[in-house]
């Protein structure tokens, strides 16, 4: 568990969204009540991250959003390019755990939905094979989070016109890879 982390907050989703915020001392609580749940019914995915988003905005500290899915989405009234906006536009960063039981081109395109996710917040996707498998998943998610740089600067574009800014992170060094956001939306001032 993350020992370092203040809060956790659990997205629990099927036809309806349900968010619980739990302290740490509540950690024990939250692995359970993770245990006990059964996929069942509908899923409404994209719903769920972008409820998620409206409210992480609100809080402080480092924002990481590790999702346990099937990677489907049959419910939701947002769509994927509106979720993926969505995450553009937040502080979040997106670990998606996708038990993926699906086959063929179903599952490709499953994994694609889930790693593109991930990705367009310098987050990654695992994918499990089986469900014995998925404590190391949650293992490689942890060595992910605390072996993370924080980098910054800022822009010398002063335009407030809400656009999007690409930005491109280059190494030095050909055995090293970065994994980070691909740009960010400029603020934005009503008349820029």
């Amino acid at each position: 568990m993350l020992l370092s982390a203040e809060d956790i907050t659990l997205v629990d989703f099927d036809t309806q969204v349900r968010i619980t915020r739990y302290p740490q001392r509540d950690f024990a609580r939250l692995v359970e009540r993770i245990r006990q749940r059964k996929p069942d019914g509908w899923t409404a995915l994209y719903d769920a991250l972008g409820t998620y988003l409206d409210g992480a905005g609100r809080q402080d500290g480092r924002k990481v959003l590790v999702m346990y899915t099937d990677g489907g989405d049959t419910r939701s009234a947002l769509s994927f390019s509106e979720t993926l906006t969505l995450l553009k536009a937040s502080p979040v960063t997106v670990y998606a755990i996708g038990l993926v039981e699906n086959a063929g081109s179903a599952r490709a395109q499953l994994q694609m939905t889930l790693r593109q996710i991930a990705e367009t917040t310098g987050g990654q996707a695992f994918f499990p094979t089986a469900m014995k498998d998925v404590e190391s998943a949650y293992e490689k998610v942890l060595a992910e989070i605390n072996g993370q740089y924080h980098l910054g600067y800022v822009s010398s574009n002063a335009a407030t016109d809400g656009a999007w800014r690409k930005v491109e992170i280059k190494l030095k060094r050909a055995d090293l890879r970065v994994r980070a956001r691909k740009g960010y939306f400029a603020p934005y001032k009503a008349g820029s």
